[in-house]
């Protein structure tokens, strides 16, 4: 078979990358040519995605695997949550972070004043500040002149497709994520928002993964990019990197490692129960269909920002080394929970850890390779107790973990993570997202027949890594104790009762 070349635009937090996926009838090879930094900028107070940025390394990337060889499409992922908001074809502003801090302010507004069950019964998306719809509930109350001008709405991959060809549709998995989308009808939850003062002329018709929205156009419709069609992948990035695990189902507890980590397993159906909103379990689109029904949990983010504060005083240390100081130190000396409030926004992180761990009680971190442990230890508890909250929802109990992501490559992180949940863990590939998005493409573009050709050929394309648990009674008993810490904070954010009965025609699933 002749190789056919696909290209796969995955954007993150921190950075970006354009891959050229190669295929050959068996294997997809991914070359990423052109690897670029993610840094928002700030203007009127906000934190803000600088597109015109993301957009030149996007072209710059396209135009030299253009220069290369003929490209058959192209598609783009990216986080969730975010979105553009447009006046006749045009940005109307640079779209804001969901780093910030306005969000938090409408969803403690919103919770008081129309309760928990309400907000997610509409919806069966996991109540957290960083939510569209608290961004969208802060332009209606500060900016309520930006949303009457806006007269179409996009998530941020859609932002780019917009920018590659002029479609106008969001992306299922995308429009998902937001809290303003009701997965069990498949569409925007319209009396939700009506009731909480959000406009919605703006809201764009929805289409699946897989959707052709046109051919390449503009200055980059030129050499190789000049027939090129834009396929919408799977464009949450989680949706396409779960894609790329095979044969995940309600038995796998799958982990997409990075910034965030999204915890979780695949489902046939949404669950959106009462149990569901008090475990703070979220339900979000994946390929043809499927629901990822999991926990976004803050992942390496606070190390991250850990590493951004000793820079700032001075320090210099890449992450191979704090996991390697961490991996001196011992293990389960002092547990944090990292879904706190106080650890979402940017700042000076191991301060805030160790005033944690002084407010309750426990060792106060001082180096850097122990505040790095405390924060893989107590990342790897959540997820196990992510795991006893779904299998507490669903029945079904977890036999393994599936890990993908840059974090995967954290041998640390995992070896916690396989202690603390008591099971296997295989990490498969670092740019899963990429792989994902590529095979939709292929899919697309009739090179794959099925989702179990996609497998086939994402096993085909991986090496695996293998951990196994070790001394699990010692992390029962420290899953416990974050337990505790976790419930006593769902009770100060107004999270941890229901207020009222979840109406039965919104139980769905288990």
């Amino acid at each position: 078979m002749t190789r056919l070349t696909v290209a796969a635009v995955d954007l993150g937090a921190e950075s970006g990358r354009v891959a050229a996926a190669a295929f050959d009838g068996t294997r997809i090879d991914l070359d990423v040519r052109h690897r670029f930094v993610n840094s928002p900028i700030e203007s009127d107070g906000r934190p803000r995605w600088n597109v015109d940025a993301l957009w030149a390394d996007i072209a710059h990337g396209l135009s030299e695997l253009g220069a290369d060889e003929i490209v058959a499409s192209v598609g783009v992922d990216s986080w969730g949550i975010d979105y553009g908001l447009y006046a006749a074809g045009s940005l109307l502003e640079s779209p804001v972070t969901y780093r910030d801090s306005h969000r938090i302010d409408e969803f403690q507004r919103a919770v008081a004043r129309f309760g928990a069950d309400r907000i997610y019964s509409a919806t069966g998306v996991q109540l957290i500040e960083i939510n569209s719809l608290f961004g969208l509930l802060s332009d209606a109350h500060d900016r309520p002149e930006l949303l009457a001008s806006a007269d179409l709405l996009l998530m941020m991959p859609d932002v780019f497709h917009h920018r590659l060809s002029g479609s106008r549709v969001t992306e299922f998995s995308s429009a998902s994520t937001t809290g303003l989308f009701d997965l069990a009808s498949g569409s925007w939850a319209a009396d939700l928002l009506d009731d909480l003062g959000v406009p919605t002329h703006f809201l764009p018709d929805v289409a699946v993964a897989g959707t052709d929205v046109g051919p390449v156009t503009g200055d980059l419709a030129v050499a190789g990019l000049s027939g090129t069609r834009v396929i919408l992948p799977a464009a949450h990035d989680t949706a396409s990197a779960v894609l790329a695990i095979p044969h995940a189902a309600a038995d796998t507890l799958f982990i997409s490692s990075g910034t965030w980590s999204l915890v979780g397993v695949v489902l046939d159906e949404p669950i959106v129960s009462a149990r569901a909103r008090l475990t703070n379990l979220t339900n979000e689109g994946g390929y043809g269909g499927t629901v990822r029904f999991l926990r976004n949990v803050i992942g390496l983010w606070v190390l991250q920002e850990c590493r951004r504060q000793w820079q700032r005083e001075g320090i210099e240390i890449d992450y191979e080394t704090l996991v390697r100081l961490a991996s001196i130190e011992p293990e389960l000396r002092s547990i944090v929970n990292l879904n706190a409030v106080e650890f979402l926004a940017p700042g000076d992180m191991p301060a805030r850890i160790r005033e944690f761990c002084q407010r309750h009680g426990q060792p106060v971190p001082e180096t850097m390779g122990q505040v790095a442990r405390v924060i893989i230890d107590s990342l790897a508890l959540g997820y196990r107790l992510t795991k006893d909250d779904i299998e507490s929802v669903t029945g079904v109990p977890i036999t393994s973990v599936a890990v993908v992501g840059g974090g995967g490559q954290n041998a640390l992180l995992q070896q916690a993570t396989a202690s603390a949940t008591g099971l296997p863990v295989v990490c498969w590939a670092k740019e899963a997202t990429a792989l994902g998005n590529a095979a939709v493409q292929l899919h697309t573009l009739g090179e794959l027949d099925s989702v179990e050709q996609i497998w086939d050929v994402v096993a085909a394309s991986t090496q695996v890594q293998s951990f196994e648990p070790r001394d699990p009674g010692r992390w029962n008993s420290a899953a416990a104790q974050l337990r505790a810490l976790e419930d006593a904070e769902l009770r100060r954010r107004g999270l941890g009762e229901s207020d009222q009965a979840v109406p039965a025609h919104q139980e769905t699933g288990a």
